[in-house]
């Protein structure tokens, strides 16, 4: 040949005049070359291909044993690259046309062949075979950077029909490709909407049958073959073959459940309280505006209420900062329970909270619901181990009636809430405009308030404290009273606040500490029983620099001992600028003034920051003793008022006890001293001189 042949060709054939024709035809081989070897049975082929390779099997269908197809089969075994083409009679062809599905690339008719035709089947079978190789590499390059890619593949044909998916979309899916292959699409990729939970309609229908691409809906949830759900994102795309006509689809999807986890996590977090899982500020005055856009349309109400805890502070200090945040929890969780489900509870901060109330019908309807919030709040919590015992304070603002957006509703139910809370606590308050006292109104009683002092309309009260170990009277609070002469009796209430932010506070202070000594005085020089006479000390006052020059003149003007005045300062006040209270407590203390924690449990003290503090007596607020019988196990807060002052080596005075069941409860659990109108309301000072004169 006088070449190296191109291909190797192997020619089983047991008819020796049919083999020495079809070897004389590779005589001739023109632009081919290959090389021929004859064998004359499969056997005598297989034994020849264990230790050679072939190009080509030229293969006679009409061997003895095997013949046919088997014949194919084994040949292919044996030369699993080869190219195979078939020999045939005419009787044999559908023989060899049922061969060729066996793995033959092409037959030729024993009797009609030519060297030429010979040559080019044999031609284009290697050509063949080499196409179907490189086809064969590409395709299981492919299919292995399907089975390694993250995301889901699946292939259907124009039917709709899975042809193929990857081992991300079996796993997805609970399918094996080898179950689900000629299924259709919408029986093993079943996906619904999150919300409505209807199915989608096979999504890669359109794709094929309209050559588009495309993308499911959004909120698409896959449903697994066992039922657990995934959230999915995907792209939809047609699959074209080598002619640009459509043969099917494709989709590729991903499981975004964790990231929509964190996408909403992030959202919540922005939109609600993250102690509680309560809604915030923000969210809560988005629902709010809602509301009001649909009671617009319906003609209908929403109420607003602010909910502030009385006392909670207590808590943190007495149990701890973790106790507090349980307990806040505990209290969130029982104001859900007091409201319907299209309404809100949100927390504000701290012991804040703010509830919304959708389509009422009536005022009163925001009023059956603060009730049912009050009593709610009040039974026993048991946050841990601590059995816990908490009032609450509210405000209601009504829309329209209070305000037209969530900011005046809200700004006006705080308004409220406070109303409510200087009412007494444990009680609610409507919003009305005059809780906003108009300015005119407080600059009449400013101006008032300076003559007060000069026409002698301000005088001043006494209301005895009771030593309960020996119960006689052991001392008397002042108490400011003004009588003017057209409005007639005005609240202390309504013009202390107003005197402190004039500072007229300084002067009416300076009198009422003038009166206070005297009259005590008065009363030490008669061998009256009281031993310490109280007054009252405002913010403005403490924390003045005249403060203290001030009470020392009057107590030298009056030559009253510095050990029967005792000073009532807000737990609130105290805790104010504690370098400079500690050194006028200190100065005070040096010369024998005594000094109470007014309204203790409304501040902000803690234990720790009372020790540091030269304190003499802690005076339990009115709303504490009051939910002795009104609350119910209210009794819990003054026992641990009690206790702390035991702690704190301090007297324990009781204000506001108006029943024989808060004067035994106090007395059972050793309170020193009480007061209210169980005893005495305040009264003038020669009423209280005819308590005071020993029998």
């Amino acid at each position: 040949m006088g070449k190296n042949p191109d291909k190797t060709v192997l020619l089983i054939e047991n008819d020796l005049k049919q083999a020495r024709l079809i070897s004389a035809m590779f005589d001739d081989q023109g632009p081919y070359s290959f090389a021929l070897t004859q064998v004359a049975s499969l056997a005598d082929a297989e034994t020849w291909l264990a230790g050679h390779s072939a190009d080509i099997v030229l293969l006679d269908l009409g061997l003895p044993d095997p013949g046919g197809p088997d014949a194919v089969r084994r040949a292919r075994a044996a030369a699993p690259r080869a190219s195979i083409v078939l020999l045939s009679s005419l009787d044999d062809e559908p023989k060899a046309i049922q061969a060729i599905h066996e793995g033959a690339q092409d037959y030729l008719i024993k009797g009609q062949i030519e060297p030429h035709k010979l040559m080019r089947t044999l031609r284009n079978a290697v050509e063949r075979t080499t196409n179907e190789e490189v086809l064969t590499n590409e395709k299981d390059r492919a299919q292995a950077t399907l089975n390694c890619i993250a995301d889901a593949v699946i292939c259907t044909d124009m039917s709709g029909n899975i042809t193929f998916f990857n081992p991300i979309a079996g796993d997805m899916m609970g399918w094996r490709l080898k179950d689900a292959v000629g299924r259709h699409l919408t029986e093993v990729f079943r996906v619904v909407d999150a919300s409505t939970r209807k199915a989608i309609l096979d999504p890669m229908a359109k794709a094929a049958s309209e050559n588009l691409t495309g993308k499911l809906p959004l909120n698409c949830m896959l449903i697994h073959r066992d039922g657990h759900e995934v959230f999915i994102e995907d792209s939809v795309a047609p699959i074209h073959d080598s002619e640009g006509k459509v043969t099917g689809a494709v989709i590729v999807f991903r499981d975004v459940s964790v990231a929509r986890a964190q996408s909403e996590q992030m959202i919540h977090l922005a939109e609600h309280d993250s102690l509680t899982g309560l809604p915030n500020r923000l969210l809560f005055s988005d629902r709010v505006g809602q509301a009001i856009s649909l009671a617009r349309r319906h003609g209908g109400r929403v109420a607003v209420l602010f909910l502030d805890l009385d006392g909670f502070k207590l808590i943190n200090d007495s149990l701890g900062h973790a106790a507090g945040d349980e307990f806040l929890k505990s209290v969130a969780k029982r104001l859900l329970s007091c409201v319907r489900t299209p309404d809100t509870v949100s927390r504000q901060g701290g012991d804040e909270f703010l509830l919304l109330l959708q389509d009422l019908n009536e005022p009163e309807d925001a009023a059956t619901s603060a009730r049912r919030v009050l009593r709610g709040v009040a039974e026993v919590h048991l946050p841990g181990r601590s059995e816990l015992h908490v009032t609450a304070s509210i405000g209601v603002s009504v829309y329209p009636d209070d305000g037209l957006d969530a900011e005046t509703l809200i700004g006006n139910a705080d308004t409220a809430m406070y109303q409510a809370k200087k009412s007494g606590r444990q009680s609610y308050r409507f919003f009305s405009r005059d809780m906003n006292v108009p300015v005119a109104e407080d600059e009449s009683i400013e101006e008032s308030l300076r003559r007060a002092l000069e026409r002698n309309e301000l005088t001043l009260h006494y209301q005895p404290k009771v030593d309960l170990k020996t119960g006689v009277i052991s001392g008397a609070e002042a108490l400011s009273r003004w009588n003017h002469p057209t409005r007639g009796t005005v609240s202390p209430g309504q013009f202390i606040p107003i005197a402190e932010q004039s500072g007229l506070i300084m002067s009416i202070g300076a009198w009422v500490f003038g009166q206070a000594c005297t009259q005590a005085r008065a009363w030490a020089d008669a061998g009256m029983l009281a031993k310490t006479i109280a007054v009252n000390v405002s913010g403005v006052q403490f924390q003045s620099g005249d403060f203290v020059d001030g009470l020392f003149a009057a107590l030298g003007d009056s030559g009253l001992d510095a050990g029967f005045l005792e000073l009532d300062v807000a737990e609130s006040v105290l805790m104010n600028h504690p370098e400079r209270t500690a050194f006028v407590l200190k100065t005070l203390r040096d010369k024998g003034v005594r000094v109470s924690v007014d309204n203790f449990g409304t501040g902000n003290s803690s234990l720790s920051s009372m020790q540091k503090l030269p304190l003499n007596a802690l005076k339990i607020d009115r709303s504490f003793v009051r939910q002795i019988t009104t609350v119910p196990g209210g009794t819990s807060a003054v026992g641990a008022f009690i206790d702390m002052g035991r702690s704190l080596n301090l007297r324990v005075i009781a204000q506001g006890v108006e029943t024989a069941e808060d004067l035994e409860y106090l007395w059972a659990h050793d309170c020193d001293e009480a007061q209210g109108n169980f005893f005495s309301r305040p009264v003038p000072p020669d009423q209280l001189t005819k308590l005071l004169r020993p029998n």
